[in-house]
């Protein structure tokens, strides 16, 4: 037998590091060639990295939430002599190969963890089936999918997987839980609502570790949500947001769109309201460019991009993501939807590619449905601006000296004070308003 040291793979495109996201084995385990061990989450993208070769896991390189460096060790395998490198050590000293283990990277996908193709859902009849005992000894799941079957009180284990790589997927979850098929579930007598925590069946032997812990639980902070957080809180440390709050009346704009989404439908493709913002930002950019601006804190410059690449902050299971419409500028309305529409189902499906979650310079948010009254958006730094797009509502409005019913939002924009001032963020949003309530205007500015 020798032991032969794994490491973390050079990805390329500059990543120096990774964070370890979810382990997909443990040690001990016995590995085949390509199975999926760890997902490691960069700058870039999130990839999952496969056994270069079979053997046994001894030793694995971080826990999860840990940064681990291109070249460092990664997994510590035992291997028998007709898997070890020719070079390997008899003695049980660890083989420090520097060659192969650099590129024998099994499946890397710029892609969320564990979001591959799915197949068809089981039906109850299976979910049936695997009632008797456990499904999976080790089951493989999101974060978000073990949120879920958290949520709903369901074991992992008894779930039959539908996913790519034998993963259970969210809805998996919610089909097993809807068959109702879990045959250790127990009702606990209803004397308050600390008694229904749980529906899974508890060994006596940990009834005391339950009664002192099963109102909290602790999970890693980590992978999508801690890179979210981290961004999230330089944006607010760094720039001085002020957000500035108006009215727009869309009737104008409503109007529009129902004229044509029937042709952009026969062109294949759903208009919503968001390309004809997507222009009407790109147009107000065009006459204020120090929105369209960052500032390089290396060098205390301030850089004017002369191009125009809108991020559409989308929301997934894995947290807000915000996908890039590149070169918004150049794009025709059908244009700027389709890529919209690719974006988004990418952005849910866990397929983004790293290119298109990079280069904005200004950013759009929509809750839709969702929206509320207003909100104060959080620059997605180190952009200088970013609107928040509001629900839609009708309410009285004056036109010619007449109150009439119109389709009226509220748009936030959130600025760096550093950088905009008050009256210029101003201008800019009045910009925009401009163009939406006079929608006609956006075909002088189209391509």
């Amino acid at each position: 037998m020798a032991l032969w040291e794994f490491k973390l793979p050079d990805i390329g495109e500059g990543v120096t590091e990774g964070e370890i996201v979810n382990w997909l084995v443990k040690e001990g385990d016995v590995v085949k060639d390509d199975q999926p061990m760890v997902e490691v989450m960069t700058d870039k993208a999130t990839v999952t990295i496969a056994a270069p070769r079979a053997g046994v896991i001894t030793k694995l390189g971080g826990k999860v939430g840990q940064i681990v460096a291109v070249h460092a060790v990664l997994v510590v395998f035992e291997l028998d002599s007709t898997n070890a490198p020719a070079h390997g050590h008899a003695n049980g000293a660890p083989n420090k190969d520097d060659g192969p283990a650099a590129t024998a990277v099994g499946d890397i996908k710029e892609s969320l963890p564990g979001m591959g193709a799915r197949k068809p859902v089981a039906a109850p009849a299976q979910l049936a089936s695997a009632s008797a005992g456990y499904f999976n000894d080790k089951p493989l799941a999101t974060p978000a999918t073990r949120k879920t079957a958290r949520e709903l009180g369901i074991d992992l284990k008894r779930v039959p997987p539908s996913g790519a790589q034998g993963r259970v997927t969210k809805d998996d979850v919610v089909a097993f839980s809807r068959a109702d098929v879990e045959p250790t579930t127990t009702r606990q007598p209803t004397a308050g609502a600390s008694q229904q925590m749980t529906r899974q069946a508890t060994p006596s032997s940990a009834i005391g570790a339950i009664a002192a812990g099963a109102l909290e639980e602790r999970v890693p902070f980590a992978g999508m949500r801690r890179k979210i957080a981290n961004k999230m809180a330089q944006s607010v440390h760094t720039a001085a947001h002020f957000t500035f709050v108006e009215e727009c009346d869309v009737t104008a704009l409503k109007s529009l769109r129902e004229r044509l989404k029937a042709p952009a439908l026969e062109a294949g493709v759903k208009l919503t309201f968001l390309p004809f913002i997507v222009k009407a930002v790109v147009a107000a950019l065009k006459k204020r460019p120090i929105l369209n601006s960052a500032l390089d804190e290396t060098t205390s410059e301030l850089v004017y991009r002369k191009y125009y690449n809108i991020g559409i902050a989308a929301s997934t299971d894995a947290g807000l993501m915000v996908p890039v419409v590149k070169d918004a500028d150049q794009r025709s309305l059908l244009d700027i939807a389709t890529e919209i529409d690719r974006l988004g189902n990418e952005a849910k499906t866990g397929k983004s590619k790293a290119a298109d979650l990079s280069g904005s310079t200004f950013t759009i948010t929509s809750l839709g449905a969702d929206g509320g009254l207003f909100a104060t958006p959080i620059i997605n730094f180190p952009e200088v601006g970013i609107l928040g797009v509001h629900r839609m509502k009708q309410r009285p409005v004056v036109k010619d000296g007449q109150i009439v019913i119109g389709e009226v939002m509220l748009l936030s924009l959130s600025f760096d004070h550093r950088i905009v001032d008050g009256h210029v963020g101003a201008a800019f949003a009045y910009d925009i308003i401009s163009y939406l309530e006079n929608p006609d205007r956006l075909f002088l500015q189209m391509v």
